[in-house]
């Protein structure tokens, strides 16, 4: 499903930008050569903790009054989770629709859905030269996000991952971490529920997503869609100390399709978690710690443009998977 807003000249584009990347040239070339499209972008700079929520809020009003057309969230995972989240809760959004300008170390979202990451000016173009789509966002205890919860073991590597590390050898650092990690980081308990599902164990690390990939690329929940009503959950119980570091490794470097003997999975409109602790859990890059929890699928309700990914219900012909 798209807006039904096609690309035209004059577009009024808002470009909400993490400050991390104010100096960066190939940024200031993207923003010159949409200008130079024939489109105006004015670009406001992130200071501080809030400033990408409180943008997006002002963006988001000014949308309804007709003043900006495109939105577009120029950082990693975490900026794109925090201008999508405020906007969400903005309520109407006008004509507006949203983009992303990957400028994160993994930039998980923006790879999954087709974002041409290593040419930032057809990123800036792409939202102006294409049609946006309704997705779905996820809610936990009402914090939004779009992409995934990861808990657990990989959460404990993403907290733990040092960051100039990440700057160094990007999405890898996770794997590296990871594999040191392995042997001393004990498994966690709990239990899910779900619609039509429950489990109740130990576990490594559990994913729920909207969207497919974190940690640099690694895909945990490889069937998610961005538009069908419902996330999918996959949990890696505990493992038996002889297989578990090679399950770790390989999970850590391609995902859970290189675990599917030992995963668990579901999809459901709702999850709810509980255990007996506090866990690490890790909400879009943001790190938190947590003893219950419920998340939601919000369906359709925010205007994103994307790239070549199919990550779309409505896209998927009969017969395809």
């Amino acid at each position: 499903m798209n807006t039904g807003v096609d690309a035209a000249p004059g577009l009024n584009v808002l470009l909400i930008l993490n400050g991390k990347a104010a100096e960066n040239q190939q940024v200031r070339d993207a923003v010159r050569a949409v200008r130079a499209d024939g489109h105006h972008v004015e670009v406001r700079v992130t200071w501080e903790s809030g400033d990408a929520a409180r943008f997006a809020q002002q963006a988001v009003t000014e949308a309804r009054q007709g003043r900006v057309d495109r939105i577009v969230a120029g950082g990693g995972d975490g900026t794109v989770s925090a201008v999508f989240a405020a906007a969400l809760a903005a309520g109407s959004l006008g004509q507006c629709s949203f983009g992303v300008l990957p400028l994160g170390t993994a930039n998980d979202f923006a790879r999954s859905i087709g974002i041409p990451v290593d040419d930032l000016t057809a990123a800036l173009r792409l939202p102006l030269a294409s049609p946006a789509h309704w997705i779905d966002m996820g809610v936990l205890d009402g914090c939004p996000f779009v992409n995934l919860v990861t808990g657990g073991f990989g959460s404990r590597v993403t907290a733990e991952t040092d960051p100039a590390l990440k700057r160094a050898l990007g999405g890898f650092a996770y794997v590296l971490t990871g594999l040191r990690r392995a042997r001393e980081l004990a498994a966690c308990k709990g239990r899910f529920t779900a619609q039509d599902f429950s489990w109740e164990g130990s576990f490594l690390s559990f994913a729920i997503g909207n969207g497919r990939q974190a940690g640099g690329g690694i895909p945990l929940c490889p069937e998610a869609l961005l538009d069908d009503g419902e996330l999918d959950l996959m949990i890696l119980p505990e493992l038996n100390p002889e297989a578990r570091l090679d399950a770790v490794g390989r999970y850590l470097q391609d995902g859970a399709g290189t675990v599917e003997s030992f995963k668990i999975t579901a999809r459901s409109p709702w999850i709810a978690f509980e255990a007996d602790e506090d866990i690490f859990i890790n909400l879009d890059g943001e790190p938190q710690s947590v003893r219950n929890f419920r998340v939601e699928c919000r369906r359709k309700v925010l205007p994103v443009h994307l790239g070549h990914a199919l990550l779309l219900k409505d896209d998927i012909q009969p017969g395809v998977c």
